[in-house]
Order: structure tokens, then C-alpha cells, then sequence
């Protein structure tokens, strides 16, 4: 089946009955929102029954409405602009409990990611960091924050890591430039996906460097290209990214590498416990 569910619509859009018609109709003209609907709020809009939108669902060649909608959704997960983005979030997330809202949508995603890793993956993207000559971690624009976190703690574990920084000053090129075999780099991008991440990741991989992909799921662009993927799912429900699943994951990795060079993590902490308390880096450390 292809996967532009609105290719599809287009397609079989003669053959549809009244009802079908004004589903097919609305989601062509509000697909932003149509993807975060369940079958019943899809019907109350458009003015049919639940009944005519799980029929639907079928007469397009999707095995229910549950599969319709995930089409949806893999659709837009790159293309919404932040003001569509705004306008979902009115949609799923009520002025009367934004906090509890929120909250529940990210355990939902961690649930849903446990529920889905791949441990075989993981445990081949360990065994990879820990092999690797040079590790370059690159995450850009919300990813960055991503990026800064896992080369914090692996900059603490390993001695040869080294966060890319997007700036003027430093080009990503540049910072990358002696990548080659034997070393790996740790791209991270949610939707919407950044250019400049996958292009460093295809230029590492053109240097004969392995790359590892932390993204959201195999319709990503990083799945096609990265050595080894790692899902964490990112639903879009406002225009905020949520990185709540993708900061557990790497905090996974983070800690399986730690577990990995366990004699040298005991030295490293106790090397760093007595530089924080000779320089007193944490208040209320002093003595």
C-alpha cells in the first residue's frame, strides 16, 4: 500500500459512497488534526457514524481504523509547521488539566517504547560505542539538548567522545572531518527531522564510520541510513517536542556503557568525588 494515505484517497475517491465522501473530504482539508482523532471524534465532525468511518478505513485497504490513522500520522510526522502543530494541541489537550494531559501523553510514549525496542539493537549500539576509536555525538535543534545530556555522561565513562556543536564558529563539517573507519557517530533527530544531523551521518558513513541512529521510528530518514536505529517514540501533541522517551533510552545506554567499563567508572567517580570537593563544585559540599 502506499504510504501517502492522501495519494490513496485521491486514488479511490469515485468509488465512495456520501458519507465517504465527506471523511475523505475532511481529512484531505484538515489531515493535522484528522491524525490525532479517534474514529468516533472523526465521525461527530464530519457528521457520520462511527460505524462509516471503520468502513472507511477498510474500503482504503487498512486493516481497521487504528492502522488509518498510524498512516496519518507517519505522514505528517515531518511536515507540520508549528502553528498546525498548535491547532493539534487544541485538539488533544484541555485548558482544565494541562499538567495531568501532558504527563499521561509522555508515559504513554515510554510506555509504548518499552513496549517496542528492539533489544537486540541496543545491545548492538553498546557493544558499538564501546569498540569505537572516536564516538562523535550530533543532535541539532531540540535534539541538542538530546546530545548535550549523553555527551555529558559519556564524556564521564569514556575518554574518547566528542559532542558536535551547530554553530558559525564551528562548522559541523569541521568538527567531523577526520571521522573515519573504526569510529562511530550517534545521530539524534525527532520530527521534524534535521537535515543537517542526516547529512553529517551519510558524510560519517562515507568516511567508513559506523553510525548510530536515535530516532523515532522506521519511517524516519535516519532508518535508511544508520547502521544500527533506535526508536523512542516523540508524538507530536503540541508544539512543544516531547523527549521524555528519548531521554530514557539514551539514559539506558548511558548506564549500560557505565555497567560495561565498571572498574573504570569506580575510578572515574572517585577521581571526580575529589575534584568537586577540592574546588567545591556543589553547594553545601564544603568539608
Amino acid at each position: 500500500m502506499e504510504k501517502d494515505i492522501l495519494s490513496v484517497i485521491s486514488r479511490d475517491t469515485a468509488g465512495f459512497s456520501k458519507g465517504q465522501k465527506l471523511i475523505a473530504k475532511y481529512i484531505v482539508e484538515n489531515y493535522d488534526k484528522a491524525a490525532f482523532m479517534t474514529a468516533s471524534k472523526l465521525g461527530k465532525t464530519v457528521g457520520v457514524s462511527e460505524s462509516t468511518v471503520v468502513r472507511f478505513a477498510a474500503e482504503l485497504g487498512y486493516d481497521g481504523y487504528p492502522e488509518m490513522r498510524k498512516a496519518l500520522q507517519e505522514m505528517i510526522r515531518n511536515r507540520l509547521t508549528s502553528i498546525q502543530r498548535i491547532e493539534v494541541s487544541k485538539e488533544l489537550i484541555t485548558n482544565t488539566n494541562i499538567l495531568k494531559d501532558v504527563l499521561t501523553s509522555d508515559m504513554e510514549k515510554l510506555r509504548s517504547t518499552l513496549e517496542t525496542v528492539d533489544q537486540a539493537q541496543f545491545d548492538a549500539a553498546v557493544e558499538t560505542i564501546l569498540a569505537a576509536r572516536r564516538i562523535y555525538i550530533v543532535g541539532m535543534r531540540s535534539s541538542t539538548a538530546l546530545a548535550d545530556f549523553m555527551g555529558f555522561y559519556m564524556n564521564m565513562l569514556l575518554d574518547n567522545v566528542r559532542t558536535v556543536y551547530d554553530n558559525a564558529a564551528n562548522e559541523v563539517y569541521e568538527q567531523i572531518m577526520r571521522i573515519g573507519e573504526g569510529d562511530v557517530l550517534i545521530g539524534l533527530s525527532f520530527p521534524r527531522y534535521s537535515s543537517r544531523t542526516l547529512k553529517a551521518m551519510k558524510y560519517a558513513k562515507s568516511r567508513g564510520a559506523a553510525a548510530i541512529g536515535i530516532t523515532d521510528n522506521d519511517t524516519s530518514p535516519f532508518a535508511g541510513v544508520a547502521d544500527i536505529c533506535l526508536y523512542a517514540k516523540s508524538d507530536m501533541v503540541s508544539f512543544v517536542d516531547s523527549l521524555v522517551a528519548p531521554l530514557s533510552l539514551i539514559n539506558a545506554l548511558i548506564v549500560s556503557v557505565g555497567l560495561h567499563t565498571r572498574e573504570g567508572l569506580s575510578n572515574t567517580f572517585t577521581t571526580l568525588e575529589q575534584l568537586w570537593k577540592d574546588y567545591d563544585v556543589f553547594a553545601g559540599s564544603e568539608g
